[in-house]
C-alpha cells in the first residue's frame, strides 16, 4: 500500500523513515484470510507492542531500537492499520482485536511474551490478558491507557467523541487532520523531530481502519475486561492531556497495578521519551523472568 504522506518526507523525519526500513522493516502474514502487518527486531525474551488510535508500529521505531539488544521486539499494526486487514465487523470491540493477536501470535511462535499497550492499544492488551489466553502474558505494560466511553455513564460523552473525531476526519482529511492534532499528543518542550514523527505516523492513517478504532474507542470499556491474573503497571506522561495522569492512577488502582509518571512527556511518551519507556519496559522484561524462575 502506497501512503502519499512519504513523498512529503521532511528533514525532520527523513533519517527516522531510513532507520525505520533498515532496523525495523515491515513483515506481513497471512492469517486466515486476512493479512496482519508487523514489525520486527532483536532476540531474546518477546515484547509485543499495541499502537494507539492515531499511530501505528512505526510510532515504536526508537523504543524497539533501545530494546533489541535486550528481547525479541514486535509491533504490529492493528486491524486496519497500515498494510493489515481490517476487521469483518463494523463496530468491533476489543475482543475482536484480540483475536487477530492471538492469530499473529501463534503465526510467529510466541507463547509468552510482555505485552505492551499504548492508548488505545491498552485496551486490546487488557482484553488479551484477560481472556482464555492470559497465561501467555507474563506482564501487562499499559502507557496512557486509553478507558473508553463504552460504560453506560459515559453514554453523553461516548456520543460527543464519535461525533467529533468522525466530522474531523470528513471534513479535514488524514493529512490536515494530522496537522491539527499532533501537538496535543506531546508535551510544551517536545522537540520538532517529536512532533515530525508523530504527524508522519497519523497521516499514514486508513480511514477504514480509523474508523473501526473509533468504534472500539467509544463502545467498549477497557475495566469490562478485568480483573487481571498477571503483574501490571500502568504509565503516563506527566503532560498527557488525553489519558491524564489522575486518570491513569485511578485506571492502574482499579487494575490492582503499579503506576509511574514520566518526565518531559505528553501523550505520545514513546516517541517524546524512547529512553525513558524503553528503559521501563527493559524492566519489565527483567521482572517477567524472574518471576518466571520464582
Amino acid at each position: 500500500m502506497s501512503h502519499a504522506i512519504d513523498n512529503l518526507a521532511s528533514p525532520l523525519t527523513a533519517d527516522l523513515q531510513a532507520r525505520l526500513a533498515r532496523n525495523f522493516p515491515q513483515r506481513t502474514l497471512e492469517l486466515a484470510g486476512a493479512r496482519q502487518a508487523f514489525r520486527e527486531c532483536g532476540s531474546g525474551p518477546a515484547v509485543v507492542l499495541l499502537h494507539g488510535i492515531g499511530s501505528g508500529s512505526a510510532s515504536w521505531l526508537q523504543v524497539a531500537q533501545e530494546l533489541g539488544s535486550k528481547a525479541r521486539v514486535i509491533a504490529w499494526d492493528a486491524p486496519g492499520y497500515g498494510d493489515s486487514t481490517p476487521l469483518r465487523a463494523l463496530a468491533p470491540d476489543a475482543s475482536d482485536y484480540a483475536e487477530r493477536l492471538l492469530q499473529m501470535l501463534d503465526a510467529l511462535g510466541i507463547q509468552r511474551c510482555v505485552l505492551v499497550g499504548h492508548s488505545l492499544g491498552a485496551m486490546t492488551a487488557v482484553a488479551f490478558a484477560s481472556g482464555v489466553q492470559q497465561q501467555r502474558v507474563s506482564r501487562l505494560v499499559l502507557i496512557s491507557p486509553a478507558q473508553g466511553y463504552g460504560h453506560p455513564s459515559r453514554s453523553e460523552q461516548r456520543q460527543q467523541v464519535r461525533n467529533k473525531r468522525l466530522h474531523a476526519l470528513e471534513q479535514l482529511g488524514l493529512q490536515q487532520m494530522a496537522e491539527q492534532r499532533s501537538p496535543y499528543m506531546l508535551s510544551p518542550a517536545a522537540s520538532p523531530q517529536a512532533l515530525a514523527w508523530v504527524r508522519w505516523n497519523m497521516a499514514r492513517l486508513n480511514p477504514e481502519g480509523y474508523r473501526q478504532a473509533i468504534e472500539l474507542l467509544c463502545g467498549d470499556d477497557l475495566l469490562r475486561h478485568a480483573p487481571l491474573s498477571m503483574p501490571c503497571e500502568v504509565h503516563c506522561g506527566e503532560a498527557d492531556g488525553i489519558t491524564t495522569a489522575e486518570s491513569c492512577r485511578i485506571l492502574a488502582k482499579s487494575l490492582g497495578g503499579t503506576f509511574a509518571l514520566i518526565n518531559d512527556a505528553g501523550h505520545a511518551s514513546p516517541i517524546e521519551q524512547p529512553c525513558v519507556v524503553a528503559g521501563r519496559l527493559a524492566f519489565a522484561i527483567k521482572e517477567s523472568l524472574t518471576g518466571a524462575s520464582l
